[in-house]
């Protein structure tokens, strides 16, 4: 007998956008000092809040940001459909809000990076959506509304065209969550970092929107009342020169046109200094900050890893032009590469305080599935279980700061972690990390801007807001109360600062509200390290035998119970 025709389902639908919790402490949860902001997390789900823009106008959506606050059962009650996913640190929630809502009779649809690149993991999902949204968004739409049940749905790789993508729907959000809001203009990196998974996903042609896209959502943006940091999430926002050349200019009349409502931050490759146009035009838009992957000041290393345009230029050099242009620069770095020798940590150490970077995500090697490394690893054998990384995700690892090194190490893994030890411990010791922040305050040289147009009266006359100066001033009583160490340095910083290059005062605040994370955070994954460093034997395969025991956060914070029960040597 044939089988009956799904029924038509109505033209209305209840879209209940969910995004998962990131997984354990990581160096980007900036949990303290969100919490000196008046934040609950970061940034919000923008991949989530566009798919949202992309669905029929009869559709009802809300979204329900699980990093901010609680999935109750009237959310579920409410939706016809639930739509999730995300990264591979937020997986073990995204499958935990699938078996939720399913166990409440509600189909799921799941998309986003992770489930791109490893769809097995989420084969009880009842839709996935694979690839860039917009590819294939039309498609799920027609195969919901004539009542299909599952079903798997797969853009073509790197043809999406951006000049399409609609403006997110940032009416959405729930400002008083959040650190900063996003935006994107293009995907794409035109590099080929071995490690690196953006390629894979996104291609090595950036696409990028136009003008008149990136300017609607700014207007959209600024009606909302949202003002103050404003990040472009692409992963290399100078990837393609040209449309970025384009864009800055009318970029820089629209800030003057509304009195610089925005504080933009990015990330780029290093080759930006080269750029003495660029880096003008950027100051002149008012960016910020960037986060630059600079890995590892090692030439033969960043060879080996496929990072050879960091070995073009003197990379300290190139920091402090960065800085003498008024952006002042954020990170990367990595450790537990193979060609690395003796001396890796004195290196990077030694490299960051030349270079007067405060803020630096030093990470351990995380070899990501679908990636020129991962895939060179699985052919030399050399891939952990990935129940090694899951089972530290659940107990409480949340990146590859204390997750990493998921394969079998070139050099012996005791030595590898140590080495991370003392970067971790030199870089982020009290002293150090706020004499980087003095030498930056000095450098930095941020542009006057013109505020006439702007609507309160101290942002006009002193070129700051009246909640500005509350931030300062709560940055300043969290850090009396939680670091009463570090409040010395702070003052310092800021009357240094004030007496002798006073433009640059909100990035010495800035900073100061990064050290109240990152300070117990490096002492939290020195704890980590210490714990994993014990537990490799000396007679064994070189990994890690971990048995329960806690690790407490320093000053305060979660308990972590590592155990890893399995044999790693299968």
């Amino acid at each position: 007998m044939p089988q009956d025709r799904p029924a038509m389902r109505s033209i209305r639908c209840n879209v209940l956008l969910v995004s998962p919790r990131f997984a354990g402490r990581s160096f980007w949860n900036l949990t303290a000092t969100c919490e000196a902001l008046g934040a609950k997390t970061a940034a919000p789900p923008l991949g989530l809040i566009t798919v949202a823009a992309m669905l029929p106008k009869s559709w009802e959506c809300r979204l329900v940001n699980r990093n901010a606050e609680e999935l109750v059962d009237a959310d579920l009650q409410w939706a016809d459909m639930v739509m999730t996913g995300g990264m591979i640190p937020q997986r073990p929630d995204a499958l935990a809000v699938i078996e939720l809502a399913q166990a409440r009779g509600k189909p799921v649809v799941v998309g986003g990076p992770d489930v791109t690149s490893a769809p097995e993991a989420y084969a009880q999902a009842d839709f996935q959506v694979l690839g860039e949204a917009e590819g294939v968004i039309e498609a799920f739409i027609e195969a919901w509304s004539a009542g299909s049940l599952k079903g798997v749905f797969e853009a073509e790789k790197f043809k999406i065209d951006v000049t399409k993508t609609p403006i997110p729907r940032y009416d959405l959000l729930k400002r008083s969550q959040y650190l900063y809001y996003g935006v994107q203009f293009a995907r794409g990196c035109p590099f080929t970092c071995e490690f690196c998974d953006i390629i894979e996903l996104y291609g090595r042609a950036p696409r990028a929107k136009t003008v008149e896209q990136i300017l609607a959502e700014l207007d959209t943006l600024y009606r909302l009342g949202y003002r103050g940091f404003l990040d472009f999430v692409d992963d290399n926002f100078i990837g393609n020169k040209k449309a970025v050349k384009n864009l800055l200019p009318h970029l820089i009349a629209w800030q003057k046109e509304h009195g610089y409502p925005f504080e933009f931050t990015t990330e780029a490759s290093i080759n930006l200094a080269d750029d003495d146009a660029l880096l003008a035009l950027m100051r002149e838009a008012n960016f910020l900050n960037i986060f630059v992957g600079i890995e590892s000041p090692d030439p033969e290393t960043l060879v080996s890893t496929q990072k050879k345009q960091n070995t073009r230029r003197v990379l300290d050099d190139s920091v402090r032009k960065i800085y003498r242009a008024g952006i002042f620069v954020h990170a990367g770095f990595i450790v537990g590469f193979d060609s690395e020798k003796d001396g890796v940590a004195a290196g990077m150490t030694d490299f960051i305080e030349a270079a007067a970077i405060p803020v630096c995500m030093v990470g351990l090697l995380f070899a990501l599935p679908h990636t020129q490394l991962g895939r060179r690893l699985e052919k030399e054998g050399r891939m952990l279980p990935q129940s090694y990384v899951e089972q530290l995700a659940e107990l409480g690892a949340g990146d590859q700061c204390t997750a990493g090194l998921n394969f079998h190490t070139a050099r012996p893994r005791r030595e590898i972690l140590l080495d991370f030890k003392k970067v971790l411990q030199g870089v982020y010791d009290l002293d150090a990390y706020y004499s980087r922040v003095r030498t930056v305050a000095r450098t930095l040289n941020r542009p006057k801007l013109d505020r006439s147009r702007s609507t309160q009266f101290l942002q006009r006359t002193l070129g700051t807001s009246l909640h500005d100066l509350s931030l300062a001033f709560r940055i300043l009583w969290r850090v009396a109360r939680r670091q009463p160490e570090a409040l010395g340095h702070v003052c310092r910083a800021v009357f240094e600062t004030a007496k002798h290059n006073r433009e640059a005062l909100p990035c010495v605040f800035t900073m100061a509200a990064f050290y109240l994370h990152l300070g117990p955070f490096s002492r939290y994954v020195v704890s980590l390290l210490d714990q994993r460093i014990a537990a490799i034997s000396d007679d064994g395969p070189g990994i890690e035998q971990l048995s329960t025991s806690p690790v407490r956060m320093p000053g305060g914070g979660l308990e972590l119970a590592l155990t890893l029960a399995h044999d790693l040597r299968a």
